[in-house]
This record gives C-alpha cells, sequence and structure tokens, in this order.
C-alpha cells in the first residue's frame, strides 16, 4: 500500500470540504398561503426545469380553502437564492406527494395521496392519484385511471412515493393510508395513463410516512412505512412484497415513527432509520434473511423527536441523521458505523409539533443538502402550521461536484428507471450545468455520456441501458461554468445487470470486475473475506487501518477460484482491533481492489 492510494474518493473528499455546519432559514416567500394545522408532506424538486429547487404539497387540513387558501398542487419556485413564490392549481388538499417523470417526456409530473378529494372533476376527485406536467409546475393533466384502494370507506391516503417496481422503465406509485383503515397500496404504471394494483392492505394505524428504497440491495425497489402492520418491506422485482421487520424493536399499536432509508454502511443496500418509542432515534443495517443489526449507538435513546431523515450533510462519504421534534431539528454525523457525533441544530417557535419534514436537495448551490420542514407554531388555541426552508451557511469558494447516489455497491436492473443524485457547489454569480457519463469497465473508463449540459438540480431520472452486464461501473459528474470544470466519480463500482446473478443482492456476490466482497461490513466479531480471483498471479490480502498502517496480512492467494478469509479482528501481534475504520485490500499484480468496513464494540 502506498500513500492513500487505496482510500476511496469520498475519503478522500473529506480533506477538502470538510467543515463545521451551521445552518440559516432562508423563507420568504414561505408564508403565503397561511397554513392551518395537521400533518402534510413536502417534496424538494426542480419542477420547471430552472436548475433552482423547488418546494411541493397539496397542504395540510386547511386545505382546499378550509379556512384557509391552501389548495390543489401548491408549488413554491425558488430563485436559488432563498426566496420563494408560490403557484397553486386545484380543488382538493391535505396529504403527501412524491415527484417524478411517469410517462417520460422529459417533463416532471406528480403522484399524491390526501384526505380531501373534493374536486368536482378528474383532478382530485380520488384519495389517491397522478398527473402529469408539463414543465411549467403550473398545469396537470390527470393520469390515473385505474387506481383504487378497494375500500368503499376512503379515508384517505397520504404520503406517496415513485419508484419502477418492475424494472420496465415507468415509474410505479405507492402511498400509506392517512390514519387508519386504508392502509398500503402499490400500483403498476401501465405507461398509458392507466395503472394496475399490485400489493396492498386494507386496515391497520398508521403514521402516514412511506418511502421507496433498495434495503437487500438486489436492485428491486423495496419500502418503509410507518403502519402498525410493519416497516419494511421487500420486494421481487414484479410487485410482490413481503415483510421483513425480523428482529427490529416493538412496533407498537400505531408502527415505527417517522422512518427513513439510507445506506448507512457504502454496502449498496439501504438501512433504516426511526424515532423509536420513547421518542429518541435508532438506526439498524440490514443484515439479510430479515435480520437487522444495531448501530444506533451514542444516539439518544429517548427524547421528543417525531420523524427521522438519512441523508450526507457533510458531503464526507458518510450517511448523517437529522431529527426533529417539539420545534428542534438536530443532525448527528455518522462514521459507516455506530458513533454518532451531534452537530448542527437549530430550533423553531413552539410548540413545533411535527407536520413534515424533508432533508435532501441544495437549495442555494453551496453544495451541501438542506432542510424544510412544516411545525405547528404559536399558543394553545390559535398555533397553525409554518412552512420554513433551512440552508447550510457555507460559501463555495471554487467550484466543486459530489457524487450522491449510486454511492457505490449498488444493483441496477437493466431496463429499470433509477435517479442519480449529486450535489454541486457553485461560486457566486456562476450558473452550472451538469454531464453524466458512465464507464462498465472501471474508473479509467472509457466514459460514455448518459446526458449533457443538464441544470444542476441535483438529480436525473436515468432509464438503466438494456445489454450492459457488468460489476465494475462508475459514473462520473462534470460540472461546468463559462469559467471553470470540475468532475467526480462514484466512489466505489456498481453493478448493472440482470438475471440470476444479482437476484441475491450484494451479500452473497462475487462478479466479474468486483472480485472482493466482506461480510459483514460493519460488525463486533468475525468477518468473512469474500474473494474471486483469476490468472495464476500472486494476490495478497490484507487488512490496513483509516491512516494507510498495515494491521495484518490475511493470506496470500495463488491461481484462481472463490475463496472465503475469516478475519477474527486480531492483528499481526494476536491483538483485538479497537473499534473504527478498516480497509480489506486485495493486491494483484494486474488488479487491486480495496473494501472499507468498520469495527464496532
Amino acid at each position: 500500500m502506498k500513500g492513500f492510494a487505496l482510500i476511496p474518493f469520498a475519503f478522500l473528499f473529506l480533506y477538502v470540504f470538510l467543515h463545521a455546519l451551521d445552518y440559516v432559514e432562508s423563507s420568504s416567500g414561505l408564508q403565503n398561503p397561511q397554513w392551518e394545522s395537521g400533518r402534510t408532506e413536502l417534496e424538494l424538486a426542480d419542477i420547471n426545469g430552472d436548475g433552482n429547487i423547488d418546494i411541493l404539497s397539496i397542504g395540510d387540513h386547511g386545505s382546499p380553502y378550509i379556512g384557509t387558501q391552501e389548495h390543489g398542487i401548491m408549488v413554491w419556485f425558488g430563485d436559488g437564492a432563498g426566496n420563494w413564490s408560490v403557484f397553486q392549481n386545484g380543488n382538493f388538499g391535505y396529504g403527501g406527494i412524491a415527484v417524478g417523470d411517469l410517462n417520460n417526456d422529459g417533463f416532471p409530473d406528480v403522484g399524491y395521496g390526501m384526505h380531501h378529494n373534493y374536486s368536482s372533476t378528474d383532478f382530485g376527485d380520488s384519495i389517491l392519484e397522478a398527473a402529469l406536467g408539463d414543465g411549467t409546475g403550473q398545469n396537470w393533466q390527470p393520469w390515473d385511471d385505474g387506481i383504487s384502494t378497494g375500500n368503499p370507506d376512503q379515508w384517505g391516503m397520504f404520503c406517496t412515493d415513485l419508484a419502477d417496481i418492475n424494472n420496465d422503465g415507468l415509474l410505479d406509485l405507492g402511498a400509506n393510508s392517512f390514519g387508519s383503515g386504508d392502509g398500503i397500496h402499490i400500483f403498476l404504471n401501465n405507461g398509458d395513463g392507466t395503472w394496475t394494483g399490485c400489493f396492498g392492505f386494507l386496515g391497520g394505524n398508521s403514521t402516514m410516512e412511506f418511502s421507496f428504497g433498495d434495503v437487500n440491495g438486489d436492485g428491486n425497489a423495496d419500502f418503509a412505512a410507518a403502519h402498525q402492520y410493519g416497516t419494511v418491506y421487500l420486494g421481487d422485482g414484479a410487485g410482490g412484497f413481503v415483510l421483513a421487520d425480523g428482529n427490529l424493536p416493538s412496533a407498537g399499536i400505531m408502527g415505527r415513527y417517522g422512518p427513513s432509508l439510507g445506506d448507512i454502511n457504502n454496502d449498496g443496500a439501504q438501512d433504516l432509520a426511526f424515532r423509536n418509542a420513547n421518542g429518541g432515534v435508532e438506526v439498524y443495517i440490514y443484515q439479510g434473511n430479515s435480520t437487522w443489526l444495531d448501530v444506533s449507538g451514542t444516539l439518544p435513546g429517548s427524547g421528543s423527536f417525531s420523524a427521522t431523515q438519512l441523508c450526507d450533510m457533510n458531503i464526507d462519504g458518510y450517511m448523517d441523521v437529522v431529527a426533529f421534534g417539539s420545534g428542534t431539528t438536530q443532525v448527528w454525523l455518522g462514521d459507516g458505523g455506530s458513533s454518532w457525533t451531534a452537530t448542527a441544530s437549530f430550533a423553531t417557535p413552539q410548540p413545533g409539533t411535527y407536520s413534515a419534514f424533508r432533508v435532501g436537495p441544495d437549495g442555494d448551490h453551496n453544495g451541501y443538502p438542506d432542510i424544510a420542514l412544516v411545525a405547528k407554531e404559536g399558543d394553545t388555541w390559535s398555533a397553525i402550521n409554518n412552512l420554513r426552508f433551512f440552508k447550510e451557511t457555507s460559501v463555495a469558494e471554487s467550484l466543486f461536484v459530489f457524487p450522491v447516489y449510486p454511492r457505490g455497491n449498488e444493483t441496477f436492473r437493466n431496463g429499470s428507471v433509477r435517479f442519480i443524485d449529486w450535489t454541486c457547489g457553485v461560486p457566486a454569480g456562476e450558473t452550472a450545468c451538469i454531464t453524466l457519463e458512465l464507464s462498465t469497465t472501471g474508473p479509467a473508463g472509457p466514459w460514455f455520456v448518459i446526458a449533457g449540459n443538464l441544470p444542476n438540480n441535483c438529480r436525473f431520472q436515468y432509464t438503466v441501458p438494456q445489454g450492459i452486464s457488468s460489476a465494475n461501473c462508475y459514473i462520473r459528474y462534470t460540472a461546468a461554468t463559462s469559467s471553470d470544470t470540475s468532475s467526480a466519480i462514484t466512489s466505489a463500482a456498481f453493478t448493472i445487470g440482470s438475471g440470476a446473478g444479482i437476484d441475491a443482492g450484494p451479500a452473497s456476490r462475487t462478479a466479474q470486475g468486483r472480485g472482493l466482497l466482506v461480510r459483514p461490513s460493519v460488525g463486533a466479531g468475525l468477518f468473512a473475506v469474500h474473494v474471486s480471483t483469476s490468472g495464476t498471479d500472486r494476490k495478497r490480502v490484507s487488512v490496513y487501518d483509516c491512516r494507510g498502517g498495515l494491521v495484518r496480512d490475511l493470506v496470500t492467494v495463488v491461481g484462481s477460484g472463490d475463496f472465503v478469509i475469516p478475519w477474527n479482528r486480531k492483528d499481526a501481534r494476536g491483538r483485538a482491533v479497537a473499534p473504527g475504520t478498516y480497509f480489506v485490500v486485495f493486491d494483484g499484480e494486474t488488479r487491486q481492489e480495496n473494501v472499507k468496513i468498520v469495527v464496532i464494540d
């Protein structure tokens, strides 16, 4: 090992950009219209394609026109400097919303679930709907034939999300119920304005949250929901889902509050955070076979939080936890394991009752994720909701781009729709555009353009090409202004492919070009190092600490084959290593790979 040659890109990024996080409110224009009270959902997306993040909602209990001027799909258009202006369309509301291109015409569309389906037209007369946009964020065409929950009482649906459930190149729709009774429902997009139900159930209590992700890393969409009947459901790629809560702590009669998904240990599979029954924050890493590892570590076991979000807030390559409740927002920085460091926090007026919480895209182009929330504020008899946006305060002194998703080790199914995410810091007075390129043969390329001259809005909807089968894929992100360019690539390889070779997910896969895997990637006991080799040269497998110091040579492999090498977390002198970050390194004459692992107590 020479210097830091084996350290992933994201780890190097830490030394260049890491600083103390801080946030300032930037809510000019968000006071219109006045809200009422009750839950809602926010979406942060560039709905009109101008490169600036906008805020979308269909409002709270006051929508539509119940003592307020809230109604329909509300878009607060952002100017990239923290100023917002609202446009509303529709006579319905009180619910959740999601954004994505449903018909692949290049314009963002919406799916939404509601309690107040009061419209007399097709636009807003059902409790779960989809509508096409025209690129302005102001006009919507209903596109929802066949969406029905099968419940004659129709109490209401709420938080909503979009993902390609069956990997056919079309975003599908899922939602959790409002309160109780209507359950969870998933619908497949037929591509012509009609939808077919593929999964769902009625009954059970709900606290509304719902989001898609890939929990077991097999490239099929899974979901997490705040529901009495369970939180995490794994998808089979055809529209079916099975519960995988396993050994998670008891959910209680209302389900686990405020769940969110994110890849804690950078193994390509998303993990789970939620608010526990005592108001504290817990994080669990999925281990396969419906088993979970508690990595809550130093997070508070009790408190007054209501919801969580997983996001790399300081863009150091490790997922962080953000929680909100009772007027307090708190960020804990992660290290890929169970150590969490409390950092930035801020307060909103009391009582600060949680109504909505969204963390993610960068609203002011400084390169760091920002925070939007809705909370109830005021005295007991007149408290109302307020929408607030908080931007991270640092200033981009030079142009940089940081890959957010994929992070490495993910699986993308051929023909499916996935999202490519980034964040980009742009010096004041400059405007950046983004080019995305794909390599299927490693970080040296060659590179093939996915899309060019994109607005710097942190997200691109990607239809994964057919005919690619590679576990050595990388995406290169290039930001360009009138005077500068900056590039970065994903920090580790991810897989594009289909078929039985990837069905088991990364936990049991060693594929062409990706010959080193370690399971678990976070653990306190024995680690299993999976090595796939070819050729006749000698290959050394070793463990290094995060400073580049050799901890132990595990084995020298000669010849070809698949090998499993145990490491009992001991160094060359037989001493147990301290908790922390380590790198397992495969060093051959023609190929060198490394995998980050985290040792915990």
